[in-house]
């Protein structure tokens, strides 16, 4: 006998003396026995059918003493491979290696996760030191009590007909509790009650339990969670069930296991089905999957056995839970239609009643939900997640009508949960509820969708356009928009402001064509409905208006925007905001049509009414602000636009928070207005700081941060840090094609940014790719007229240009000139700045005799358009003198130079950045004119300027050391030109590297003086 089984040795019996017996019957069916004086030991049966089993004494000996068999062990055959669970297997050696710990170990998790497989693989397969190993299924008290009794019939076959199934169950716990050293496994047990009686008799062992039940387990057990498999895991078991006869098809292995959220059980399932079904690859199975859930669930292999399928196995704790608490089947149908996880407890059905509690335990318990307490959110496995949600006619807790009523039980507890308004203070709402509604929306059939489901739409819709996100807007938008017909009619105002708002997500998408059939249908509706005066088809006329206005038909837009600012007045009154609101349209109208003037004046106007109507502290006032802060800065007024941007920052951030959209938005405006103005030392860190807010605040993803974030590396480029602005605009790039699409005007934006700085990294090849592909994009989607198309064409011949294909730039910027011209007239800002670059590839060709009179029609236009004082003209008339300056006019070449700075002295002040390019290129042509000391003055004047405004690393800066050194080496001052190009060499290798344009250029230069030197008298 093994020395792990000890028993006390039975008290020896005392002697008995000898006795007499007088033994007689009598009467009918009498019986007399006679032993002749000995004790008698057996059984004595009357009656007609009495049977007589005999039964050898050893049978009766206590179980104490009852020595086990060998080959008692009964673990159960695994036929499947086992993979992974290396971290559980660890944690059961630790807990069974311990003398300390308790005496029951518990394996816990979802039916189908393979606690009965690791059980008996660690029990087979691991050393342990414990034996015998008994295996009792433990479902039930039935199923504890066979169990035992088999136990009590492997140790002594010849009880097996003698004793009950009772009997044999109670001498089997008498026998566990007098022996030590063995293993019980009790395989899926459902109620702890069922086997609390045995562990608490049977000390001497150890038990090993399986279980559905997360909870209600004492505390002295060492409990072991199982999950899913690894990623990898699966596939491996997959792989090997499937491909077990012979390499075969496996495409679609991986994607089939993630579907299957990594279940053994249903891995298994699946894998046996495709070793059956050669022909069946697991892309097949997956599309089997798709569209026969049901079907598949139950499916399974000849080899497999009936109960073990997903349907099957998790009807059984179906059941199970609905016989405790029907309402939590409920519950888990309902969750079904939501996101697997982070389902928040709003969704979760009413808290204030203890029932709702109660399900979501229960659910919990059996591993059907598994709750996070730190978020306040439960998660559905995958699979547990789908097989809820279809309708099985031979399930009864998935009959078609009850997965019916769970899909509206599931919208109206989001309709209930959403949030009343759109405001920031309740977005994280809508950000927790937003992955349950497009989950609802993904799975229920449109012609199953119910008022509730509509209204959730159109306001989600709403929600997620405001956040920049169209392409999912405009999907939620037409869903919702044909449910409230079906539902309302095509006459309720819920299917026409449904419609509009539609179209206002086409605007917002990038495609006013669309929006503005939209826009027509709706005011048609309303017109009919409601009537001209109606203040709602005002605003539907509006919005038609500003989509024209988009689709570049500002004169259209003007004609409309008067119009309905007239009715408003007449309506509302003049001071009603939403008479505010049409004004502040007309005016950006005004804008777009190029009367800059009436828009300006407008724009004071309607300030003004602001602050009489609404006061200070009304959002509409701060806008206002803003917008006339707009033209200020595009006029080239930037002082003025700082003010006003400064005020509207200020008064946001004391209503509405620092942190708010709107505060942000007018903080990254100041940016632009100090940027404008040449401060970069100010514009710099309000950017950062408006990234770096945004980012906290709002998120990496929102259509704000990806704005300020892109706004910031054009500041990183500007200041000549290449790698960190490519950086930026890849990440902002790539965010906008995934949140926006691949052709929306902002991901055109960014790829046009990108471009520009590969262009500038003296990268020509990729820089053209990504023009090429916006021009592309732009002209099959706006057309070739479109100025947003025209602005592509324009910038792919820069690339040319930039890369020295002037052959193929030419015939671009001539096509742009002819289009701008012809659709915006001579005069407007992009004809203009179309006619310089004209201008500058004609001089780039050697034609500056060409190039002169575009240079004096472009700034002769901008005299006219924009003054004689504004940055563009004070550009224009520099352009033109550099031209001549390559004419060989160098008279005139100084005199247009000299008049540039002056006026930009006058009208931006010494540290504008125009004013130092300026200055910078009238050193230049004095020093083609031969006056070389008055070249020297001015370059060490934008030097000391450039250095103070933009810092001694940024390119310009750079730049400037460099022209200055040869201005000291072309006036023969080796002396003071080589230390100025060493020091300068030395700063734009650490700034832009060693193989930068620019350093190659200085190190030449270098070369260049000291060669000079050396030729000078005197020197060795």
């Amino acid at each position: 006998m093994s020395g792990l089984f000890r028993r006390k040795p039975r008290p020896p019996q005392a002697a008995q003396p000898p006795a007499t017996h007088h033994t007689e019957a009598s009467g009918p069916r009498s019986i007399a026995i006679s032993i002749n004086g000995g004790a008698f030991h057996g059984t004595l049966l009357t009656g007609d059918h009495a049977t007589v089993i005999h039964v050898p004494p050893v049978a009766l000996v206590p179980p104490a003493e009852v020595e086990p068999p060998p080959g008692l062990d009964n673990l159960p055959l695994r036929p499947a491979p086992f993979v992974g669970r290396a971290r559980e297997l660890d944690q059961l050696d630790a807990a069974f290696s311990s003398h300390n710990q308790a005496v029951v170990q518990a394996v816990h998790g979802l039916g189908g996760i393979g606690k009965s497989t690791l059980a008996a693989h660690w029990a087979a397969t691991r050393p342990h030191d414990h034996t015998p190993v008994r295996w009792i299924t433990a479902d039930s008290p039935a199923a504890v009590q066979q169990g035992l009794a088999d136990l009590a019939t492997a140790l002594q076959p010849a009880l097996a007909r003698a004793l009950t199934t009772e009997t044999l169950a109670e001498r089997a716990a008498q026998w566990l509790s007098t022996h030590t050293g063995w293993l019980i496994i009790l395989d899926n047990v459902n109620d702890p009650a069922d086997i609390a009686g045995l562990l608490a008799r049977a000390p001497g062992g150890r038990f090993l339990i399986t279980s559905r039940l997360a909870t209600a387990w004492n505390p002295a057990a060492a409990l072991v969670p199982l999950g899913v498999l690894a990623g990898d895991e699966s596939l491996a078991l997959l792989t090997r069930i499937a491909t077990a006869a012979g390499p075969r098809d496996m495409d679609g292995a991986a994607e089939l296991c993630e579907e299957l959220g990594h279940l053994p059980l249903a891995v298994e399932q699946a894998a046996a089905f495709l070793a059956q079904n050669p022909l069946t690859t697991p892309r097949a199975y997956l599309r089997l999957l798709s569209e026969h859930p049901a079907t598949m669930y139950r499916r399974r292999a000849v080899t497999t056995p009936p109960a073990r399928t997903i349907a099957r196995v998790w009807a059984v704790t179906l059941d199970r839970i609905a016989a405790l608490q029907p309402q939590a089947v409920d519950l888990l149908r309902t969750l079904a239609w939501y996101a697997p996880e982070n389902i928040p407890l709003s969704l979760t059905g009413d808290s204030t009643e203890p029932a709702t509690h109660d399900a979501l335990g229960l659910l919990a318990a059996y591993s059907m939900i598994t709750p996070d307490p730190g978020t306040g959110t439960v998660a559905l496995h995958r699979l547990v997640h789908a097989l809820a949600r279809t309708p099985d006619p031979e399930d009864p807790h998935r009959t078609p009508g009850h997965i019916r009523q769970a899909v509206q039980q599931a919208a109206a507890g989001l309709h209930a949960a959403l949030p009343a308004t759109w405001d920031p203070a309740v977005w994280d709402t809508w950000n927790t509820l937003l992955p349950h509604i497009e989950a609802h929306s993904d799975h229920a059939a449109p012609d199953t969708d119910t008022l509730a489901t509509a209204q959730i739409l159109d306001r989600a819709a709403g929600f997620l356009d405001m956040q920049g996100r169209p392409a999912l807007a405009i999907r939620h938008y037409e869903r919702a928009l044909t449910g409230f017909k079906r539902l309302r009619g095509p006459d309720h105002v819920d299917t026409l402001f449904c419609r509009d708002d539609l179209a206002c997500a086409y605007r917002n998408a990038g495609e006013p064509g669309r929006a503005i059939a939209l826009h027509e249908q709706a005011l048609a509706d309303s017109l009919r409905l409601l009537g001209r005066d109606h203040p709602d088809t005002l605003v539907i006329d509006d919005n038609l208006a500003r989509a024209y206005r988009e689709a570049q038909d500002p004169g259209r837009a003007v004609g409309m925007h008067r119009q309905i600012l007239a009715d408003s007045v007449r309506l509302l009154g003049k001071d009603h905001p939403l008479t505010l609101d049409f004004s502040d349209a007309l005016a950006q109208s005004y804008w777009a049509a190029g009367d800059s003037e009436r828009a300006s004046r407008l724009y004071e106007r309607t300030l003004a009414d602001c602050v009489r109507a609404l006061g200070e502290e009304d959002p509409r006032t701060q806008s206002s602000r803003i917008n006339l802060a707009h033209v200020h800065k595009s006029a080239g007024e930037p002082q003025r636009a700082i003010d006003l941007y400064g005020q509207a920052l200020e008064a946001r951030t004391r209503i509405l928070g620092k942190d708010h959209p709107d505060t942000l938005t007018a903080l990254w405006h100041l940016a632009g207005a100090y940027w404008e103005a040449g401060d970069t030392q100010q514009a710099t860190p309000l950017y950062q700081q408006t990234a770096a807010d945004s980012l906290r605040a709002l998120g990496e993803d929102h259509p704000f941060t990806l704005v300020f974030r892109h706004d910031l590396a054009g500041v990183h480029w500007e200041a000549g840090d290449l790698p960190q602005a490519t950086l930026l605009y890849e990440q902002v790039l790539e965010a906008r094609t995934r949140m926006l699409g691949a052709d929306h005007p902002d991901t055109l934006d960014s790829r046009n940014r990108l471009a520009g700085v590969h262009r500038d990294a003296a990268d020509p090849q990729r820089s053209i790719l990504l023009y090429e592909q916006n021009l592309e994009a732009r002209a099959r989607v706006l057309g070739t007229d479109h100025l947003d198309t025209l602005t592509s064409c324009s910038n792919l011949a820069r690339g040319y240009r930039e890369a020295g294909d002037l052959r193929r730039a030419t015939p671009l910027y001539e096509q742009v000139l002819e289009a701008r011209t012809r659709l915006l007239g001579e005069d407007h800002p992009d004809t203009l700045a179309s006619r310089n670059n004209l201008a500058d590839v004609r001089l780039e060709a050697g034609n500056p005799r060409q190039a002169v009179p575009l240079y004096e029609e472009t700034l002769a236009g901008s005299v006219r358009a924009l003054g004689a004082d504004h940055p563009d003209t004070l550009l224009a008339r520099r352009d033109l003198a550099y031209a001549c300056l390559k004419a060989n006019d160098l008279q005139r070449a100084v005199s247009e130079y000299e008049r540039t700075l002056s006026d930009s002295v006058k009208a931006l002040g010494r540290d504008h950045l125009v004013t130092l390019s300026c200055g910078n290129a009238l050193a230049g042509a004095l020093r083609e004119a031969g006056d070389l000391q008055q070249a020297v003055n001015v370059y060490e004047q934008t030097l000391i300027g450039r250095t103070r405004v933009l810092g001694p690393d940024h390119p310009d800066t750079l730049a400037s050391g460099n022209n200055l050194a040869h201005a000291y080496a072309s006036a023969g001052d080796t002396g003071r030109a080589i230390p100025l190009y060493e020091q300068t060499l030395e700063d734009t290798e650490r700034a832009l590297g060693a193989d930068h344009a620019l350093t190659r250029t200085i190190r030449r230069n270098l070369a260049d003086a000291v060669a000079l030197r050396a030729d000078e008298p005197g020197q060795p």
